[in-house]
C-alpha cells in the first residue's frame, strides 16, 4: 500500500474521535472538575468515563495483526482480552499500580523525598473493531516488561478457484 493509501485509512480509522473532539472540545460535568473551560484531552474511542486512555500501536503483518500496549507495573492478572460478538477486541484492566512503602528502620521511619510516579489505579477499556479477515479463535496475549502484546491471526485468503464469477447480461433500456 502506497504511503498516501496509509494515511488515508489511518485518518478514516480515526474519524469518530475527530468528530468527538469537534463536537465537545470542552471538558463538562465531573470530567472537567478542577479544568473547567479548558480544552479536553483527547478522547480515544472505546474509553469509558473515568478510565484512562492509554496508546496503542497497531502493526499489520501478512499473516496477522499486532497491538502494542504499554502496561507498566501490571500483571498479567490485572489484565483481560476478549473478544464480543467475533468482531469486537477488547482489552480492559482494573489494576492498581504497586508504590514500595518505606519500611521503619532502627534510627527512625523511611519516607519519600520526591513522588512523581502514580500509583493511583491505572484502569483503562480499549475496543477495536476486528478486519473482517481476523481469526477471533485465534487470538493471543502477552505481557512482558511492562508492554501488552495482543496478536490476532489472519484468515488465510481463500484459493483463486473457489472464487465464483457470474457473467452478467447488459441489456438495453
Amino acid at each position: 500500500m502506497s504511503p498516501l493509501a496509509d494515511a488515508t485509512v489511518f485518518e478514516l480509522l480515526h474519524l469518530p474521535e475527530a468528530v468527538e473532539h469537534l463536537v465537545f472540545p470542552y471538558e463538562v460535568g465531573a470530567a472537567a472538575r478542577g479544568r473547567r473551560g479548558r480544552p479536553r484531552e483527547r478522547h480515544r474511542q472505546g474509553e469509558e468515563k473515568g478510565l484512562g486512555d492509554v496508546p496503542v500501536d497497531i502493526l499489520e503483518t501478512p499473516t496477522a495483526y499486532t497491538f502494542f500496549l504499554d502496561v507498566p507495573g501490571l500483571s498479567k492478572s490485572d489484565i483481560q482480552v476478549t473478544v464480543e460478538e467475533e468482531i469486537m477486541l477488547v482489552i480492559k484492566s482494573s489494576g492498581k499500580r504497586k508504590r514500595e512503602e518505606g519500611k521503619e528502620e532502627e534510627e527512625g521511619a523511611c519516607k519519600y523525598l520526591r513522588l512523581e510516579r502514580t500509583a493511583a489505579s491505572f484502569k483503562f477499556l480499549r475496543k477495536f473493531k476486528l478486519p473482517e479477515d481476523s481469526d477471533a479463535s485465534r487470538i493471543s496475549a502477552r505481557c512482558q516488561n511492562g508492554e501488552l502484546r495482543v496478536t490476532v491471526e489472519k484468515r488465510p485468503p481463500p484459493p483463486k478457484d473457489l472464487i465464483k464469477r457470474k457473467t452478467v447480461q447488459v441489456g438495453i433500456a
